[in-house]
């Protein structure tokens, strides 16, 4: 019998050790190694394998201790700390948030949730203040396009992307039921409750599910001051924020089953609904605003992976959404508006990859998506993606990677003569060299083209829609390089360095731009003909591990950039900076703790700023916009009590330290796990 069990450790060990080959080539999950650990009965099993690098162009990453340790509620908060990026932020908890990168606008970039875009065909903003960091176990953020070819054709189609992977079951020997209730508590009546359950349904099979209520009232006080045009001061005052309250709810359920070292499919459930204020602009002393917003999302996907044989692998994806929206505006002074919109989407697509050498890896996708908006249907559109792809490898010193992407719009209202064409084909093509193994240096550099078609607000809104709206077309140039040194600290291993810089000139033929004219929830649509977009992104991180237990993570990052229009030498508004993008952003970061094997306490620090800018096309006195910035700041503790294996977790949070006082405020936000 001895014989027999050491034969079968061995056995065991030579698989584990496969397992983890494989696993580098992206073929096989730590949940399929933890499932041959448990069906072995070892009690740890511990395998070390070089993961194979196959970034071009590197990601920004937020995940796993840092993403939960940071002082942020929802994925807007996290993605503030991007380089390169401006978050639109309409006031408060409650407040719409929606993300811009390099100024090439909002519907330039895709975000993927578990790798299938969020869309949304009325306006194409995505509201990313509505997905909770409770559920998020990482986000990525990619310039030009994520350097995995093995993905949708429509993924090919953004300028940029963001990817939110979801928060997936981890079971300790012997679990089968894990439960997470969690309670924040803050200012401006803040209340936000989550509730978490995992369950093991069998060894590759498991089911999760995430509930979470976010309520306040959003009033919070704030500096009101006008000057005269002479200069003279006509008031300087406190006041409170009115009409800024939420009331929200999130469910989500997740069903996954990895049934093998390479097959998986899984199927998620999402669904949001809320009621918001507006808080509109005070303008004249109107204090209080009478518009109000009810949201409704709900949507199912499903994705099933495998290797068919042995150098063809498959994904197939498929989504339904729906989506409803009301608008109240019960101004008095106004006439009374109230607008409903019922949208829904239809998508699938099938993404092959084919491995013909080791280094040389070709693809071809085809997605078709079907959008309606309207309470009855009225306004319809199919959109077709066909994509090929190739990537190569040489040795990890070269990799290219190339694509094409051709777009295909149907849409019946604009079956017209005189409307724009509705079709494109665009390139990408990407380079990283890393010129010597000794030095983890790296040079990378990419070209890519990217299309944007009106979205349905663009150009059938009421009195603001322009139905004869040009597409947009983007070309992006970027060269870059990294460096990243591992080094040790009193023979303490583990720390690191790392700084990126990255210069990018972009220039978008038929920019459409919508800027605020009356209430917020209005937009005024128009082609800007040419803009052109230089700046640079630049990046520095030191994670450090020092003696006793202690270590500090420190982030800086800066961006600069211009976003002028060029259209017409004799608009008023030549060579002016296009409007709400500032020349200089950056953020400051720094977190320090101390852990063992079952407590850590950790203080955490950030620094945000954005720069001056302008609201309107005229960069002139009456439109100029001041720069703000926010000093957060938050104070952690979690224990893991030994009986039952509980976890307590507390935390506390001070975001917005304002004036060069640094006051603090306590309490902000309180957690409990």
């Amino acid at each position: 019998m001895k014989h027999f069990a050491s034969f079968r450790n061995i056995i065991l060990v030579l698989s584990l050790l496969w397992s983890s080959y494989t696993w580098s080539n992206g073929s096989v999950t730590s949940d399929v190694l933890d499932s041959l650990a448990r069906q072995f009965n070892i009690e740890e099993v511990t395998v070390t394998a070089q993961v194979k690098e196959k970034d071009v162009i590197i990601p920004q990453t937020l995940s796993g201790t840092e993403l939960k340790k940071m002082n942020a509620l929802s994925v807007a908060d996290a993605i503030r700390y991007f380089s390169g990026v401006q978050i639109k932020d309409y006031g408060g908890v409650g407040g719409l948030k929606t993300v811009n990168i390099r100024s090439m606008g909002t519907n330039h970039m895709g975000v993927y949730y578990n790798g299938i875009q969020l869309g949304n065909a009325q306006n194409g903003q995505i509201d990313l203040g509505k997905y909770s960091l409770e559920n998020i176990e990482e986000i990525q953020l990619y310039n030009g396009q994520k350097s995995d070819i093995w993905q949708s054709a429509r993924e090919f189609g953004s300028a940029g992307s963001i990817y939110l992977t979801s928060r997936r079951p981890k079971f300790k020997e012997g679990e089968t039921v894990k439960v997470k209730a969690q309670l924040r508590a803050g200012s401006f009546a803040l209340i936000d409750p989550s509730l978490l359950l995992d369950v093991r349904l069998s060894e590759t099979m498991s089911l999760s599910m995430n509930a979470e209520l976010i309520s306040s009232d959003g009033k919070y006080p704030f500096r009101y001051r006008r000057v005269t045009p002479n200069g003279e001061l006509a008031y300087d005052t406190t006041a409170i924020r009115q009409n800024g309250d939420i009331n929200a709810i999130r469910v989500e359920a997740g069903l996954n089953h990895y049934y093998s070292n390479t097959g998986f499919w899984k199927v998620q459930l999402y669904h949001y609904n809320s009621e918001r204020g507006v808080p509109g602009a005070i303008v004249n002393n109107v204090w209080r605003n009478g518009e109000r917003l009810w949201d409704r999302n709900s949507f199912v996907q499903a994705t099933w992976q495998d290797e068919l044989f042995d150098r063809w692998s498959i994904r197939i994806n498929a989504k339904y959404a729906n989506d409803y929206t009301r608008y109240i505006n019960n101004d008095d002074k106004l006439i009374r508006v109230e607008n409903q919109y019922l949208q829904q989407e239809t998508y699938l697509t099938m993404a092959n990859k084919i491995r013909i050498f080791d280094w040389w890896d070709v693809s071809a996708a085809y997605d078709v998506q079907y959008n309606t908006l309207g309470m009855y249907m009225t306004a319809h559109r199919w959109t077709h993606w066909l994509s090929a792809a190739t990537a190569i490898n040489v040795k990890n010193y070269l990799r290219i990677q190339a694509s094409v992407l051709g777009t295909f719009v149907n849409e019946e209202a604009r079956d017209r003569d005189e409307a724009p064409k509705n079709h494109k084909v665009t390139p990408a093509l990407f380079l990283s060299l890393r010129p010597t193994q000794v030095v983890d240096i790296r040079l990378n550099a990419y070209y890519k083209q990217s299309y944007r078609y009106p979205t349905f607000n663009d150009l059938y809104y009421t009195d603001m829609g322009n139905a004869y709206l040009k597409p947009e077309l983007a070309k992006q140039h970027s060269v870059g390089i990294s460096f990243t040194q591992p080094f040790r600290i009193a023979e303490q291993k583990g720390s690191e360095f790392r700084l990126n810089a990255d210069y990018y000139y972009n220039r978008i033929s038929d920019k459409i731009i919508a800027y605020p004219k009356g209430q917020q929830f209005r937009w005024t649509m128009l082609n800007l003909g040419m803009v052109k977009i230089n700046g640079v992104d630049v990046t520095a991180q030191a994670n450090l591990l020092l003696p006793l237990q202690f270590y500090l993570t420190t982030k800086l990052q800066y961006t600069y950039q211009t976003a002028i229009d060029v259209t017409d030498p004799n608009d008023t508004y030549y060579g002016d900076q296009i409007p709400y993008i500032p020349w200089h952003s950056g953020s400051v970061v720094g977190m320090f703790g101390w852990q063992n094997d079952w407590m850590q306490y950790g203080l955490n620090y950030s620094f945000i700023y954005v720069g001056e800018r302008y609201n309107q096309q005229e960069n002139i006195l009456y439109n100029y916009t001041q720069p703000w910035y926010t000093h957060d700041m938050s104070l952690f503790g979690e224990w893991d009590i030994p009986i039952k294996n509980y976890e307590l977790r507390m935390k506390n949070s001070t975001q917005d330290i304002q004036n060069s006082k640094f006051k603090i405020i306590l309490p902000s936000v309180w957690h409990w796990t």
